[in-house]
């Protein structure tokens, strides 16, 4: 893959570096070389004014999308950063968002592709305009076809295969696989995983993320239809503490074990309410998908060399080992 040079953080910025040097030599007769010294003080701070926005496709009041802001909001003030975040379910609005960044003249764009090919366009227009724009959370599969410059995130499909594993380990029969966001292609890529893996039945139930009550219902209502049901498999923590509800509602002796972890998750995996969550450590893409995006406009940096995507997950959180991680989860960042 050849890389494009990084571009400058702003034309009109460039110009008038240039303009500055320039006086310098006609009124003062000063260097314009430096020193070693002069080089470090200025690659300190080359991405201070760098604006980024960041779009994802998170609904509103999902907490897993606040793990991600709060990682990405590090990654700027560690370096610098305007950030602007913004967040659209839907994916022609969350395509608009995007144009929205471009039309503001960001620096840099980092964007999950949940829908891929309303991104594809968006993409494109930042490209044309010398912006580079990096992938995470969704989209592992597409996020080259579409242009993007990194990718950080789990693979999906790994995930789901692991899953299967350690629900054939844990000797269940028949596993329920919750899509709380029909359409999106990370969640679908979970749930095949786990049928490739797992020996047992595995059926897909499909529910409205953004209304949890009726999650529950829906839950509860496929358990007390089909009692061989024996585990209940989610793809967000909140989605999981609605499972939850539902087996005790329906009378139900189905386990649940879900994708995706928060403060309110871990405390379930402790209580022994869930048998174990899989991370991929949202906060840690937030902050390398704006990090990254700092790197290649300071240092010319591209993780993963353009054509590999940089992991952040799986990581099975379980009663075992969920003290680890039960204090970053607690501050918020897990």
């Amino acid at each position: 893959m050849n890389l494009p040079p990084p571009p400058h953080t702003s034309v009109r910025r460039t110009r008038a570096a240039a303009l500055a040097s320039a006086l310098c030599l006609l009124v003062s007769g000063c260097s314009v070389l430096g020193g070693a010294g002069d080089e470090q003080d200025a690659a300190a701070g080359a991405g201070g004014g760098m604006k980024v926005t960041l779009v994802t496709h998170g609904g509103k009041g999902d907490a897993f999308w606040d793990l991600v802001r709060r990682g990405a909001e590090a990654a700027a003030a560690k370096d610098g950063i305007d950030l602007t975040y913004a967040s659209a379910a839907d994916p022609a609005a969350q395509a608009d968002l995007v144009r929205d960044a471009v039309r503001a003249e960001a620096d840099g764009i980092a964007v999950t592709l949940a829908k891929p090919a309303a991104m594809r366009g968006p993409v494109a227009q930042a490209k044309a305009a010398g912006i580079p724009v990096v992938g995470l959370n969704s989209g592992i599969d597409a996020w080259r076809p579409t242009g993007l410059l990194e990718y950080f995130g789990q693979d999906e499909s790994v995930a789901g295969r692991a899953v299967g594993d350690k629900l054939d380990g844990l000797k269940a029969e028949h596993a329920l696989c919750v899509v709380h966001e029909r359409g999106n292609v990370a969640l679908e890529a979970r749930c095949a995983g786990v049928r490739k893996t797992f020996r047992g039945d595995t059926d897909n139930v499909y529910v409205d993320g953004t209304d949890l009550d009726a999650v529950t219902a829906t839950i509860a209502s496929r358990l007390r239809q089909d009692s061989s049901i024996d585990e209940v498999v989610t793809n967000g923590a909140q989605v999981a503490l609605s499972a939850v509800k539902a087996v005790r509602q329906s009378g139900s002796r189905a386990e649940v074990a879900t994708f995706d972890l928060n403060k309110d998750l871990v405390k379930a995996v402790k209580d022994g309410e869930v048998q174990f969550a899989v991370d991929q450590q949202p906060y840690l893409q937030g902050y390398l998908a704006v990090d990254a995006l700092w790197l290649y406009r300071t240092n010319g940096n591209v993780s993963g060399g353009g054509t590999a995507p940089v992991l952040t997950g799986p990581a099975f959180v379980t009663r075992s080992n969920v003290a680890a991680v039960a204090r970053f989860a607690a501050a918020g960042t897990r």
